[in-house]
């Protein structure tokens, strides 16, 4: 058994009890979750100016070092973002079907678990 460097590798937790390190096995489909760790040190690094969403699933956010800024798009015209502080060691839980995006105080070690499918994105209307 060897040490797996998460900063390097995804990890695939399968239904079926299976855990795999590295790319995705073709074979996995849209089962399981996938688990994702990095360290960002630039609002590049998070995808900063574009909105995410997942269809298939709620996705865990995680800081693991650092201080990030979560936030939900406004579900009704009008209203604004709702903001998420995440300081090390805290998480949000990003309801399933919701546009978010992360922006980076400092440089920070993020960690997401989601379902390996049905998540898009796209260019926020307003520059940072």
């Amino acid at each position: 058994m060897t040490p797996i460097e998460l900063s390097a590798s995804g990890i695939h937790l399968s239904r079926g009890g299976r855990i795999h390190a590295g790319a995705r096995p073709a074979d996995a489909g849209c089962d399981g979750w996938h688990l994702k760790s990095f360290h960002a040190r630039t609002g590049a690094d998070v995808h900063a100016d574009h909105w995410q969403v997942n269809t298939e699933a709620d996705e865990i956010m995680s800081c693991v070092i650092g201080m990030i800024r979560l936030y939900l798009r406004p579900e009704r015209q009008g209203e604004g973002e709702e903001e998420i502080r995440l300081t090390a060691g805290t998480a949000a839980i990003v309801p399933r079907g919701r546009w978010h995006r992360i922006r980076l105080d400092i440089p920070s070690t993020v960690m997401t678990i989601t379902a390996p499918c049905g998540g898009s994105s796209e260019r926020r209307a307003d520059p940072l």
